[in-house]
């Protein structure tokens, strides 16, 4: 456990601190001042975009899993209501799901459509 967490922390330092000085020395000339702030705002895009899908896909596959494990339970203990049972299940699964695809086009629109870029002027 304490060698995943120590390499999650070296993975960070390396997104946050040497990313962006590499992203940035591809575009300094000779005798030309540096700025960073492109290379921030798109380190930290992509780790928001990363937690973003991240946290959206843990919190949906925990409600599928509930919702599954309830229908289940409900089809065993009455077997006769399983066809409404089923389209019960299905309607609120398609529902999470949903929560899900909302997290991605979050995710897509940090990557591709990032408004802190336009602020920034990059």
């Amino acid at each position: 456990m304490m060698k995943r967490i120590c390499s999650m922390m070296v993975t960070l330092f390396m997104m946050f601190v040497l990313v962006p000085v590499l992203y940035a020395a591809e575009q300094a000339g000779a005798g030309s001042t540096v700025d960073y702030t492109k290379a921030i705002v798109v380190g930290i895009s992509l780790f928001a975009a990363g937690m973003v899908m991240g946290i959206g896909t843990i919190g949906t596959g925990i409600g599928m899993g509930n919702g599954l494990s309830g229908a289940t339970n409900a089809v065993g203990r009455n077997p006769e209501a399983q066809g409404r049972i089923l389209l019960t299940m299905m309607v609120g699964l398609a529902m999470i799901e949903s929560l899900a695809i909302y997290a991605l086009v979050i995710a897509l629109v940090i990557l591709y459509a990032n408004p802190l870029l336009k602020v920034i002027g990059a």
